[in-house]
């Protein structure tokens, strides 16, 4: 089998009107030992007809039709055919800045195995950027310019799915594409911080991420919220909570009480607090709400915080910091 230096995974479906600019944007960069492996998810428009047209006038592009449905199988279907040393995605409806793949390609030759390499990321829309998608753009890029990305791990997916870059080794031993769990984008980063996979900090923009109406993470289902929260719980049972400390879930909005009946459901024992004075003494789901300060009669609790507003967060942020407690340690921000 010939190796390359790149294999570029790019599932599709529908994505006629920006798959040219996708694909150009490939095709014009600096760095130009990659190949492309183009999934067709079962595509009802020209799609397949525009890989096709590309395919045959550049050899480094390769279009497949995914052996079954979905984000998850068409990965599988695009890694079982390639053939670099390092692998990375990329969305059918996304653009790559013209350096984009030769510096990651040169930040893993510098830092060698056991690193992800990634870039920042900035949205672009049609009808214009939201300002939810501008503070996760703000907030993503803020961690990957130090390369702290799995320290906010538990808040939403701290590595973007088609900005990273990693090699083909490391991508095995963190298990590549064969959980059958979205979102997918999610549980890969979740797996390359229990592999260990070092984040590379880079602080030039290498990614442009296109928003728009009937995108497949705004539509399907599997990125709902439910999702997200299950996937976050999981792998906090299995690479952070100790069984000989208090966990505490602290929050009572929706997202609170969703991971309360997860928790119970577990038969998993928690002390449940707020800070919301209307709520404190209440019995939901036949436990009752303390106030916060019940932390301060647990030894060595871990916490589990759910409250989703800004100010809140940075109050509980500095009162847990004053109580000596560490960031991925002792607390964890699940929104």
């Amino acid at each position: 089998m010939n190796k390359c230096g790149i294999s570029i995974l790019i599932p599709f479906k529908n994505t006629e009107e920006f798959l040219p600019a996708c694909i150009q944007s490939i095709i014009d960069q600096t760095y130009d030992d990659w190949e492309v492996l183009a999934v067709n998810d079962h595509s009802t428009d020209n799609s397949h007809r525009i890989i096709d047209s590309y395919a045959k006038k550049d050899n480094r592009i390769n279009l497949l039709e995914n052996e079954g449905h979905g984000i998850i199988e068409a990965l599988r279907t695009a890694y079982s055919r390639s053939k670099g040393t390092f692998i990375t995605r990329m969305d059918s409806d996304d653009i790559m800045s013209p350096n984009k793949l030769e510096i990651m390609v040169t930040f893993l030759q510098q830092h060698g195995d056991g690193h992800v390499a990634l870039g920042k990321v900035k949205y672009f829309s049609k009808e214009g950027v939201g300002g939810g998608y501008k503070s996760y753009e703000k907030w993503l890029n803020h961690l990957t310019e130090k390369g702290l990305n799995y320290s906010e791990i538990y808040k939403e997916c701290v590595i973007p799915s088609p900005c990273w870059m990693v090699y083909r080794k490391d991508l095995e031993r963190a298990g590549s594409f064969s959980p059958d769990r979205y979102p997918e984008d999610y549980d890969l980063a979740f797996r390359f911080y229990e592999s260990g996979l070092k984040c590379i900090p880079c602080s030039e923009t290498l990614h442009y991420w296109r928003d728009y109406g009937h995108r497949t993470s705004r539509t399907s289902e599997h990125y709902a919220q439910n999702f997200f929260l299950d996937i976050k719980l999981k792998y906090f049972l299995k690479l952070e909570h100790d069984s000989q400390r208090p966990l505490v879930l602290w929050g009572a909005g929706n997202k609170g009480k969703n991971l309360a009946k997860n928790l119970l459901e577990k038969k998993l024992d928690f002390t449940w607090v707020c800070n919301n004075s209307n709520k404190i003494g209440l019995d939901i789901y036949n436990k009752k709400m303390y106030h916060y300060l019940k932390i301060n009669k647990l030894q060595q609790a871990q916490i589990i915080i759910t409250v989703a507003n800004k100010e809140a967060q940075e109050f509980i942020k500095d009162y847990l910091l004053a109580q000596g407690k560490k960031p991925v340690l002792d607390y964890f921000f699940f929104c």
